[in-house]
């Protein structure tokens, strides 16, 4: 029998990185003698070259008394020395007497240190002259490749160039010796390569061919390969205990018979088991290590996985441990899924990556345990097991941005996360700009009793000075919603709440022609629902949006006078390349049932700006007083389309806007105003940066030539 090779692990230890993906094991028995014995013998035996019966008589016999002094006693070493002193003594200079093996510096007393003098610190350095090294040139000649080139999945010869040692000494070595080496190395290189597209047995042979002296030219580097039969899979057995579905092993390692043995395939659909295992309630599977049996006569090979699903779960609770941000419970309002349901790893993946977002966590970890409780249906209870490691709870954020109109912006805040357990935080902010400051507070609990569910309270005081109104004002508002998130992006939301505040602002009053500060109380309620079927929710490049946003309020200002707010949004995205995406947004608003005196100015509705139609200010459009500040209206309409495209984390944005806002309370669609330009865009984990440069067609002599706005997100 031929001895087993483990030739796929010595293949991986080998291979190019790109081929390394994992650890690709197999014992592989070759050779046409499969399951025959092998017969061994040792080397064998040799007559000695002179026997010795006739060595021995060719030695003389020696005689005692030839010599007397064979026969003599042994004198002991101390007379032995005695006498050899005795018979060649001599004087030193001294007088004394010293054998002559004696060095009379060595028997000499030695003199005190502060008497000895300085010994040279180093020899003198002996010359040699260095011999030039000579490079030798060489370049390289690869045969045999073409025909399996072809016929593989991969480009054989770009790997080869990519990593060949041959390749990378540039044609240049320091002797034949160096070149040998490399060549070496580059036939175990090539026998990966092949190995990697099915060559398993490849004939690589290497040579050295060196130019005539007198003809000249450099030495060739030269690589032969035979790739011989590529391997095919003759059989595939799954060695597995039965799953539900049945083929659920089967349905995933999409390896056929005939196809080629290809090492990455193998090992992507191995993969693919072992994902598709614990999806569909095999928690605890595992995948043995895999025996490939190749057959050399006819270029074949037989593939056996065995397979271990163990039982199939469902999930029963949580267990957790370590450094606490909250308990089990909170937990479970964390997950989408209930006790009973089908163990399905990717729902565990999506609890873990809630748990991270929360913020609270240095480290956290979610493991499936067995319980070993029956449930009765051939399944078992599983819990999840949550090591959490609670972090930092406390955070210090800020932004900056800046639009014409709106001047420059400053926000910070303080944040603790957890203030109130489980994830009720408070947030101390601020607001710096050129044009509006403030202070606010804010308690908000995240997940509130259900996923991605929040509720707040806001306390706050801003002081506000814009062409259209100034306003110092006090505002409390309540308000719950279910927002979507990058994690868990919903198709619908929603939002309702409640809102008190006190302002005075400043407000044109055509009875005395002149502006006056007037105060407004202002009580309300809102509610918004959101339809969404985009691709992304920071960045899309298809599908669309919808809101809707109704705010029934009413003002104290001289009598009760109530009225509702309204708005509709929509927006719609399509991708015309993989660069390019076209991008349209409409928005429609309305105020029912009050003059527009009597609504404090905040509350009308505005149009202009860099979230509005770019190319002109701030609140910029719309009916302007005699004093030629805006006066704001009881309906607006805004529209946008932009052609994005992107080129890895930067992109460019040409568009266009359109909008105007009306005293009446319905949209008029007349004297509509439009703005073109072009923007940058910089692309980040937590969306785009954009920087917009807009200018007003139609430019009236009051307007700014160029407009310019900075933040984060898309305009829409």
């Amino acid at each position: 029998m031929a001895e087993p090779t483990d030739l796929f692990s010595a293949f991986f230890r080998s291979g190019p990185a790109s081929l390394l993906a994992c650890a690709f094991a197999a014992t592989v028995w070759s050779g046409p003698a499969l399951g025959q014995a092998t017969g061994v013998s040792g080397p064998a035996r040799e007559e000695p070259i002179v026997p010795d019966r006739e060595f021995d008589a060719t030695i003389p016999a020696l005689d005692p008394g030839d010599d007397p002094e064979l026969n003599a006693p042994l004198e002991s070493v101390e007379a032995f020395e005695r006498r050899m002193v005795d018979q060649d003594k001599g004087p030193d200079a001294a007088g004394n007497a010293v054998a002559p093996g004696q060095d009379a510096e060595l028997a000499a007393p030695l003199a005190p240190l502060d008497q000895v003098a300085e010994l040279p610190s180093a020899l003198p350095e002996e010359k040699h002259a260095a011999a030039p090294e000579m490079a030798v040139a060489y370049h390289t000649r690869l045969e045999g490749l073409d025909a399996a080139d072809e016929q593989a999945e991969a480009d054989l010869l770009a790997t080869f160039n990519a990593l060949s040692a041959l390749r990378k000494g540039k044609g240049s070595a320091g002797n034949l010796a160096m070149i040998r080496a490399r060549l070496a190395e580059d036939s175990q290189l090539l026998q990966t390569i092949l190995a990697a597209q099915g060559w398993y047995s490849p004939a690589i042979r290497s040579r050295i061919d060196v130019p005539n002296d007198k003809a000249g030219g450099e030495v060739v580097a030269v690589l032969s390969v035979d790739p011989g039969p590529r391997y095919a899979f003759s059989e595939i057995v799954i060695d597995t205990a039965p799953a539900d579905p049945p083929d659920l092993v089967q349905r995933n390692l999409r390896l056929r018979v005939g196809e080629p043995i290809l090492a990455d395939q193998v090992l992507a659909e191995e993969a693919r088991v072992a994902v598709a295992l614990p999806e569909n309630g095999y928690p605890f599977a595992e995948l043995g290590e895999r025996d490939i049996v190749l057959d050399r006569d006819k270029g074949t090979g037989r593939y056996v996985l065995p397979v271990r699903p163990g039982p199939r779960g469902r999930f029963k609770g949580f267990t957790t441990s370590g450094k606490l941000a909250f308990g089990a419970d909170h937990i479970k309002v964390l997950s989408r899924f209930s006790d009973g349901d089908l163990y399905d790893s990717r729902k565990v993946d999506d609890l873990r990556k809630a748990l991270v977002a929360t913020g609270l966590f240095s480290a956290v970890s979610v493991e499936p345990q067995r319980t070993g409780q029956a449930v009765g249906d051939g399944t078992e209870y599983v819990t999840l097991a949550v090591q959490q490691e609670a972090g930092p709870p406390r955070t210090i954020a800020g932004t900056i941005g800046y639009a014409t109109g709106q001047g420059l912006t400053a926000k910070a805040s303080w944040t603790h996360r957890n203030l109130f357990r489980p994830e009720g935080a408070l947030i101390l902010q601020g607001v710096a700009g050129t044009q509006e400051q403030g202070l606010g507070a804010t308690f908000r609990r995240a997940n509130a009793g259900a996923r991605d569910r929040t509720v707040e309270l806001t306390v706050e005081a801003l002081r506000s000075d814009y062409d259209a109104y100034d306003a110092y004002t006090g505002r409390i508002a309540a308000r719950i919603s279910r927002d979507s998130t990058p994690l868990w992006q919903k198709r619908l939301t929603y939002a309702f709440g409640l809102e008190a505040l006190a302002t005075g602002e400043t407000d044109f009053d055509p009875v005395t022609g002149e502006r006056a500060r007037k105060t407004y109380y202002v009580a309300g309620a809102n509610g918004q629902l959101g339809l969404d079927r985009t691709d992304d929710l920071l960045n899309p490049t298809r599908g669309f949006r919808l809101t809707g946003l109704v705010q029934p309020e009413a003002t104290l200002n001289k009598g009760f006078n109530p009225y509702v707010r309204g708005r509709i949004e929509g927006s719609a995205y399509q991708p015309v390349t993989e660069a390019l995406v076209l991008a349209g947004r409409v928005r429609l608003g309305t105020i029912q049932g009050a003059d527009l005196q009597d609504i404090a100015p905040s509350r009308r509705l505005y149009v202009g700006g860099g979230g509005s139609v770019r190319g002109f200010g701030y609140h910029a459009l719309g009916e302007v007083a005699p004093d030629g500040r805006p006066t704001g209206g009881r309906s607006s309409a805004e529209a946008s389309l932009e052609a994005r495209y992107r080129f890895g984390y930067y992109g460019v944005v040409a568009f266009i806007d359109a909008g105007q806002a009306w005293r009446e309370t319905t949209p008029q669609f007349s004297d509509l105003r439009y703005g073109v330009g072009i923007g940058g865009r910089f692309y980040t984990n937590f969306g785009p940066v954009r920087v917009d440069i807009a200018t007003p067609l139609g430019r009236k002599a009051d307007e700014a030539r160029f407009n310019v706005y900075v933040s984060i997100g898309q305009a829409f």
